[in-house]
Parts: structure tokens; sequence; C-alpha cells
């Protein structure tokens, strides 16, 4: 079981996503002004950005820097971060 599901202000995080892409759907719809297609979609991938980053610092501490880990366990979640932040970052 993931350690993130007990997680409440990821899952707020994401809601508040979800609403910011239904906000850019609304815009398209409504054939509002390109600024404001803007600005809603830079909103909407900056909530991106930190819901990456806060999973991303939970991983590491969960999966890497937690004292107990075997080297192993260690090295396998350091391989995780490192293909999930070169996938993100292409």
């Amino acid at each position: 079981m993931s350690h993130l599901h007990t997680d409440d202000a990821l899952l707020k995080r994401v809601r508040r996503i979800a609403g910011q892409v239904t906000a850019i759907e609304r815009a398209l719809i409504s054939e509002k002004d390109c600024a404001t297609t803007l600005h809603l979609v830079a909103a909407t991938r900056g909530a991106m950005n930190g819901l990456m980053d806060a999973i991303i610092e939970s991983h590491v501490r969960e999966h890497v820097a937690r004292p107990d880990l075997s080297d192993d366990d260690r090295a396998a979640g350091a391989e995780q971060l490192i293909a999930a932040i070169r996938r993100y970052s292409k």
C-alpha cells in the first residue's frame, strides 16, 4: 500500500487541480480571451509542479533517506525517482 494514500493535503491539491482543468475547459468552450486562458493554464501548471514537488519530497523521505532502508531498497528508490524526473522533464 502506498504511503501517499493517507495524505489528505495531496488529495486536496489534486481536487483543486481538477477544478483548474475544468476552468480551462470552460474558458475554451465559452471562447474566453487568450490572456485569460493562458493565465488559467499557467496557474494549473504551477499547481501540477507543486504537486510533483510534494510527491518527490515524500518519495525521497520514504524510499531514499529513511535510515532503516537497506542499501538495495535505497538504490531502488533512487532509481525510481530518477526515472520519474526524466519522464517529467521531457
